[in-house]
């Protein structure tokens, strides 16, 4: 596998979570986010808790380095309520987590469910305060008749405590479920975005937000279309993009107008009239999209590939990579269990030279660019790609190079391809996140963390 290409060798590190059969609905994850320099990997679960990872710090003074990451805190992050106005459960889970950039010692991260974004603040405590004149050690307060003297407290060094407190709580702007919270490049404001509407938020302001993309119609037998993600230029304070269920994206400029409902640029794919199905909407929906660290590019998933746009050319993608083409002949029975609604999620390396995303059966796939064009971009191939799978087999092999995985896609399979109908569609891999300096992955599959990097 090694050295075919240019390609990476990629190895099991780590795997979080108990690997029992018996999981509760709780304990699956339903996001994965690094921060900004990697040091620490947070994962939010349907039970509204946050668990940060922190990189070991032997792992990375060791040659070569190893990507291991220690347990650094756990939070209850959200609690399940009840809409009474409209009789409707709101759950604990967690949809998204996004980190600000580091500014003191502390850590914040933004944390959301369905209605309401939070804003952590993560910070360590290794010093304890003793010798008060109005209290006992314990803290009770103390009787002043018995206060014959003046002490000075002094600070003494105490265990490492972890503290998660709550700053901000930005709640009652959602009508809808949300979806995608993004942070801007100024670190200041961010937005948060539901089916039909996007807001904008200041970090110091919890009472008020804009709203700056509305596509609610007046009439809601008139709706073709919901907003399914959205997120900010990584550079330009004043761009930002947005996906539909229509399988187009748009780019906004928020110097243009307050109410963004005019996009600055449309990007889609014509579609081929003579490929058209009962399924090709549900298929060409956009389930998430992403901007490269660079600025330039843009990736978007739809249920069955990975499309690369460069900003500067709204036509139609640069590069288009195939995710699981496999599964266009299964397209009914996948409706029918529900699993053609499944939102994968997807992600750039640090370098924006890879591209990671999830499938079935605890497959990921990771694509390697080739000179900056994938298939369908003027002729040029892409130099590797990669089925790889997070399973108890890798987990039971540490530090061992990972098998490539092959799907049939015909009947007729070779020994070490698997069958289509062999595949277990509820081991899914939605979430999936990348270091942003270093070739290491965390990847979702259901109650479980596996993290795995290059070659050691």
């Amino acid at each position: 596998m090694a050295g075919n290409g240019g390609e990476t060798t990629w190895c099991f590190s780590q795997v979080k979570g108990t690997l029992e059969d018996d999981v509760t609905e709780a304990d699956l994850i339903s996001c994965v986010e690094f921060n900004h320099d990697g040091e620490l990997l947070a994962t939010g679960d349907k039970g509204g808790r946050v668990v940060i990872f922190q990189r070991d710090p032997a792992s990375k003074q060791c040659v070569p380095k190893k990507g291991e990451y220690n347990v650094y805190s756990t939070f209850q992050s959200h609690e399940p309520e009840f809409d009474y106005l409209k009789s409707l459960e709101i759950e604990e889970k967690i949809n998204k987590i996004r980190w600000l950039k580091r500014k003191n010692q502390a850590h914040f991260l933004l944390s959301t469910n369905d209605k309401t974004i939070k804003l952590w603040k993560v910070s360590e405590r290794d010093k304890r305060v003793t010798g008060y004149n109005t209290r006992e050690e314990g803290g009770r307060p103390r009787d002043p008749a018995r206060v014959t003297q003046l002490r000075v407290p002094t600070v003494l060094p105490a265990d490492l405590m972890v503290e998660a407190s709550p700053r901000r709580i930005f709640a009652n702007a959602h009508t809808y479920h949300i979806n995608s919270i993004s942070l801007n490049s100024d670190q200041e404001t961010y937005l948060s975005a539901d089916d039909l509407r996007i807001n904008l938020w200041h970090l110091e302001i919890t009472d008020q937000s804009f709203n700056i993309v509305d596509i609610k119609p007046a009439n809601m037998e008139e709706l073709t279309e919901v907003i399914t993600a959205a997120e900010f230029h990584p550079t330009e304070c004043n761009l930002f993009v947005y996906s539909s269920s229509k399988g187009t994206i748009r780019l906004c400029d928020m110097r243009a107008a307050a109410l963004c409902d005019r996009h600055a640029k449309l990007f889609e794919e014509p579609e081929d009239p003579h490929a058209r199905s009962f399924f090709s909407e549900i298929i060409s929906s956009i389930s998430d999209v992403k901007l490269s660290n660079s600025g330039r590019y843009m990736m978007s998933r739809d249920y069955l590939g990975l499309k690369v746009w460069d900003l500067r050319m709204e036509t139609k993608p640069v590069e288009t990579y195939p995710v699981h083409e496999y599964l266009r002949s299964k397209l009914c029975s996948l409706y029918e269990n529900d699993c053609i609604f499944d939102k994968f999620e997807c992600c750039w390396s640090g370098d924006d030279q890879r591209l990671m995303t999830g499938s079935y059966n605890g497959f990921f796939r990771i694509f390697e660019r080739g000179g900056g064009g994938g298939a369908g971009a003027g002729g040029a191939t892409r130099r590797s790609e990669l089925t790889l799978e997070a399973s108890r087999d890798a987990a039971a092999r540490p530090r061992q190079p990972l098998r490539a995985r092959r799907v049939a896609a015909t009947a007729k399979r070779k020994k070490d391809e698997i069958s289509v109908d062999c595949l277990d569609f509820n081991k899914k891999i939605l979430h999936t996140a990348w270091h942003p300096h270093e070739s290491i992955i965390a990847v979702a599959a259901t109650n479980n963390l596996f993290i795995f990097q290059d070659k050691f």
